[in-house]
């Protein structure tokens, strides 16, 4: 595995670091959405050709061939290239190929893949498969961030998704909040706080929370700190007269209110 990282600063000018996803993994992913489109495709054209002998006696069967087979060409470039785009932005970066291989498209910022991105993206597929994916191969294994063409002019980055690369991680956490003995019932939040949260402050907390135990103190309480000041205004919490393992607890029992509501994945 390419264990090459790459460091973002985040809007709230929190820097983080994400492990860039390798040429094979993302080659690999590549293969099995063409595979699946592949296998869509043909099932389609199956269809068509069945309907296009279904009835041979009605009249100007030249011209609803016509109509069928455009509508078949229309409907294969709407599906390879709707496919990537629509897959990325409502599922996270990732596609059926990428979720297997536990990777994921983020913007350079650390957010979210955003609409417009991923359109520039996979349009711009056609011209990195070109000839049979040379040109974007070519791209990923030059480029010191492992970008294609399409990630140049979308802003974006193919990492590893820290919630499928490792179940252990996720493990690593629950087992520290148990031996602090959190619950979130040591803490109460008002419910309605808890809707002013959004899906950034819940990667934040994640993250934190993830690599909490991975820092050094000096850069754990940096990080603590940055992170509280950001969270704990949204939830009306006071966090300024609050020692480190406070801060950290209270972070610690935020991630277990926020699971709940936004860890989807399975």
């Amino acid at each position: 595995m390419d264990q090459e990282k790459v460091g973002v600063k985040t809007p709230e000018y929190i820097s983080l670091q994400f492990q860039l996803a390798g040429l094979g993994s993302r080659t690999v992913a590549f293969i099995i959405d063409n595979v699946i489109l592949t296998f869509v495709m043909m099932i389609i054209m199956l269809i068509s050709v069945l309907l296009l002998f279904a009835f041979p006696d009605i009249s100007f069967m030249g011209m609803a061939q016509s109509y069928l087979i455009a509508f078949i060409l229309i409907g294969v470039f709407l599906l390879n290239y709707g496919y990537f785009m629509i897959l990325e932005f409502f599922w996270g970066g990732k596609t059926i190929g990428k979720k297997i291989m536990g990777i994921r498209v983020i913007q350079e910022n650390g957010q979210s893949i955003t609409f417009l991105s991923s359109f520039i993206r996979n349009l711009l597929l056609l011209i990195d498969s070109l000839p049979y994916y040379l040109v974007g191969l070519l791209m990923v294994f030059f480029h010191p961030k492992k970008k294609r063409l399409g990630d140049l002019l979308a802003g974006t980055i193919v990492v590893y998704d820290e919630s499928s690369q490792s179940k252990q991680k996720q493990s690593a956490v629950e087992k520290e909040i148990q031996e602090r003995g959190l619950t979130k019932e040591s803490m109460t939040i008002d419910t309605w706080n808890l809707k002013s949260i959004e899906m950034k402050d819940w990667n934040l907390v994640r993250t934190y929370a993830n690599r909490l135990k991975q820092l050094d103190v000096k850069d754990r309480l940096q990080l603590t700190e940055q992170v509280a000041g950001i969270i704990f205004p949204k939830l009306g919490l006071d966090w300024q007269n609050k020692d480190k393992q406070e801060l950290e607890n209270m972070l610690l029992i935020i991630y277990l209110h926020l699971k709940d509501e936004w860890e989807y994945e399975v």
